[in-house]
């Protein structure tokens, strides 16, 4: 197993407490930030560790225990000038994956020129979104269907690749079916270019799973998160 990602989020108002709340649930370690005595009060028990700065001075956040920090939420919401400066100081600091929340589209757009990663510009279900994509980045994307079943893409896992459906018999192992399977397929054209093509197959029991298919299952949201861990 790879080293396990350490988490940082900025900002914790309504976007910023949902990410924390969600990767926090999820067994991940997160960092919150804020300079805020009450918002670190109220997710300080949520959390692996709360720490109390200004996000916006350089020096303050050298001195935080952020070096080891993977990906970095800014989640600060109507104070632009603080997410912007927040952004471009983890930035300067190396931090390799940052994704920002924005208020408008120039406001994301000035994000981007100061270093971030990712855009995000909604709250709570944009907040879900990016945790759940955060600690299990081998869903793709994932939806309700009713009754609390779900309906995801996800990602096969090398330990998926080279097995049948029936060899890997996720239903009996985790109660979820996989209900069909998106292939990627890479070809060269006359020009020499890469042309990418994906096809949908409808897989049966003997049907082998290949690297780079993305499986797209039915199964409760705990089910299919124990995928990872199979």
């Amino acid at each position: 197993m790879g080293k396990e990602k350490i988490f940082a989020v900025f900002g914790l108002g309504t976007f910023g407490l949902e990410v924390c709340r969600v990767i926090s649930e999820k067994g991940g370690t997160v960092i919150a930030i804020d300079n805020q005595v009450d918002l670190i009060e109220k997710v300080k028990n949520m959390v692996t560790q709360a720490i109390l700065i200004d996000s916006t001075d350089e020096q303050s956040l050298k001195n935080a225990p952020i070096e080891d920090i993977d990906v970095a939420v800014v989640g600060i919401g109507q104070n632009v000038e603080s997410s912007i400066l927040t952004t471009a100081v983890l930035k300067n600091l190396g931090v390799p994956y940052i994704i920002a929340r924005a208020i408008s589209d120039i406001h994301g757009q000035v994000l981007k020129q100061v270093g971030a990663t990712e855009v995000v510009n909604v709250e709570i279900e944009e907040g879900k979104r990016i945790a759940n994509k955060l600690i299990s980045p081998d869903i793709i994307d994932k939806f309700y269907i009713g009754q609390n079943q779900l309906l995801a893409e996800v990602i096969s896992s090398k330990r998926f690749v080279g097995k049948s459906i029936m060899e890997l018999d996720l239903r009996k192992k985790a109660n979820v079916n996989i209900i069909s399977i998106k292939r990627i397929n890479t070809t060269i054209d006359e020009l020499g270019n890469p042309v990418v093509e994906s096809t949908v197959e409808f897989p049966s029991q003997s049907t082998v799973i290949k690297k780079d298919d993305i499986l797209v299952v039915v199964g409760t949201e705990k089910d299919i998160d124990r995928l990872r861990d199979l």
